[in-house]
């Protein structure tokens, strides 16, 4: 009976371990998704919004890229890029 709970117990804390080493990297990329859906949101509208009055941002490879890996500020960079340009 001792033999189990301890087995349990061990087990439990296997676990426990094991999520803990898990949670860091997912929360890393549950962080990213957000942001790159946040980023390719605000480049949409942009895109919406602006076709009215002539301004669009491209969609690319590259602009999805940077869309994807800084978000919002990544759309900014594109729109400033192509202001400026």
């Amino acid at each position: 009976m001792l033999e189990t709970l301890i087995m349990f117990g061990i087990g439990i804390l296997m676990v426990w371990v094991i999520c803990k080493i898990f949670a860091w990297p997912l929360k890393i990329l549950f962080k990213l998704v957000i942001n790159a859906v946040m980023g390719a949101i605000v480049l949409l509208v942009i895109n919406i919004i602006g076709s009215a009055v002539g301004f669009t941002l491209p969609i690319t490879a590259l602009t999805a890229l940077l869309v994807g890996l800084l978000g919002v500020p990544g759309v900014v960079l594109i729109a400033l890029w192509v202001l400026l340009m």
